[in-house]
């Protein structure tokens, strides 16, 4: 592995910051890595997309930047296939190479952006499907021993926008491929957000896989920025789960709040509609704010820092924690 010093990662994050790595290394081979992890003395940091990272500082170690690539069905059943593929890969390219293919699963999360490796991280999730629910397994390096492990769904602690990789893994896992599970003949998810109405607008009765993408990228498109345009990271916020007794005194205050009952017995409220009623949507101060067509989407306007970035956030927690009672939790890795 080519190990460069003092790299700028501007072009490896989507908010656009120009923080610096001491090291910077590509890797694209398993073999290589697990041979170089058994030697290394230095500290390591894993990059995947940088779409889901917030970059306050400089990077004191080596970052290690996946680009495992491959996509391969390794297992075919009658009704469905395990597909394994590299953690380098872009999601959204696997998610297209999947509607190619004709095997359903991940269509509700098209342009979704970072890479496969990243996802079981977030437990990715949007429109109605989580990475969980067509998850078989993943193979991961120890950083700290260069050892290869083997995780299932069970090990994985699969939670909303979490797992242990999150937690108790929290960067100690290099994640260099990824199994999935894929249907054959997929029965399609129409029943959040807005797919329906846009499948109703372009007056498309029965709908595949392809339709489902095209109306998930459509909506996509049309309420978040473009990082290539403008510096963000999509949704900043998860959405806040609260009891039922703590939902009903916040309804007798708010009686027009936005709410969604969950199998759990909790009640989710939407992070985009608590930010908005706080005077959030749109605004902005300095060289960040509150982007004007998603309340969720913190964006940088050019030339913030990761501090800035930071502070803003902060500010919008804490006046939805004032005025609601309720405490927002980033969904972005604040580093």
């Amino acid at each position: 592995m080519k190990i460069v010093e003092n790299q700028s990662l501007l072009s490896y994050n989507t908010f656009g910051l120009d923080v610096r790595a001491k090291w910077f290394t590509r890797v694209k081979d398993v073999e290589v890595l697990v041979s170089f992890l058994k030697k290394n003395k230095r500290p390591l940091f894993i990059l995947g997309g940088g779409s889901n990272m917030l970059l306050t500082k400089d990077i004191e170690a080596l970052v290690l930047k996946n680009e495992i690539k491959g996509i391969k069905i390794i297992r075919d059943f009658k009704h469905c296939v395990h597909v394994e593929i590299g953690g380098g890969e872009v999601w959204h390219s696997f998610v297209l190479w999947a509607i190619r293919k004709k095997l359903g699963g991940v269509e509700n999360l098209s342009l979704i952006p970072g890479t496969v490796g990243a996802a079981p991280i977030q437990n990715i999730g949007a429109y109605g499907v989580e990475l969980k629910d067509i998850f078989i397994k993943l193979e991961g390096i120890e950083l700290a021993s260069g050892r290869r492990r083997i995780f299932y769904k069970k090990d994985c602690l699969f939670a909303y926008r979490d797992s242990i990789f999150k937690k108790t893994l929290k960067g100690k896992i290099f994640i260099s491929k990824v199994v999935l599970r894929l249907d054959k003949k997929p029965r399609v998810n129409t029943s959040y957000g807005a797919i329906q109405s846009v499948l109703d607008y372009k007056k498309i009765k029965a709908p595949g896989i392809k339709d489902i993408s095209k109306a998930v990228i459509e909506i996509r498109s049309s309420k978040l920025p473009d990082p290539a345009e403008l510096g963000n990271a999509g949704s900043f916020f998860k959405n806040p789960e609260i009891s039922q007794t703590a939902f009903r005194k916040l309804q007798r205050e708010f009686p027009n709040i936005v709410f969604y009952d969950l199998p759990n017995g909790k009640v989710k409220i939407p992070a985009a509609w608590l930010i908005e009623q706080c005077g959030w949507k749109g605004k902005r101060i300095g060289h960040t704010g509150s982007h004007a067509r998603q309340a969720l989407v913190i964006v940088n306007y050019g030339g913030a820092t990761g501090e800035e970035i930071k502070a803003h956030a902060y500010h919008v927690i804490d006046s939805v924690k004032e005025k609601f009672n309720i405490k927002l939790r980033p969904e972005v890795n604040i580093i």
